[in-house]
């Protein structure tokens, strides 16, 4: 991968996990937005007491809230596999690398968490 033994290697490797972290994170920022959206549309309805129906942006909303999911693991996937090609001397001393890790997987465990709230209906 490099052989520069150089830790900004492994530093710009970080910067590119976490710039798919907030990739991550505004997909499904933007999902809840349009899956409320059609919420805010039965408000405005003529007719509010007609029961909410799951419609287009239900699920093109959800859609969005699963496909940052995916992102957050698949941008992890990706993140390990450089670091276990890194040398030693490229990755600093004492440096906990797996924050990084951490962080998205935590992400994607919430997304999944909020689909899996809107889905069920409550």
């Amino acid at each position: 991968m490099s052989y520069l033994d150089d830790p900004r290697v492994f530093f710009a490797a970080e910067r590119t996990l976490l710039a798919w972290t907030r990739t991550s994170l505004t997909l499904m920022a933007f999902g809840f937005v349009i899956e409320r959206f059609g919420l805010f549309l039965h408000m405005l309805a003529a007719d509010p007491t007609r029961p909410i129906e799951r419609g287009v942006s239900f699920w093109v909303g959800v859609a969005f809230i699963v496909l940052g999911v995916i992102t957050a693991l698949i941008s992890t996937a990706q993140y390990r596999r450089v670091i276990r090609q890194l040398k030693p001397i490229e990755i600093p001393e004492r440096y906990w690398y797996n924050a990084g890790v951490v962080t998205n997987l935590s992400l994607a465990g919430l997304g999944l968490a909020i689909t899996l709230y809107l889905l069920s209906g409550l």
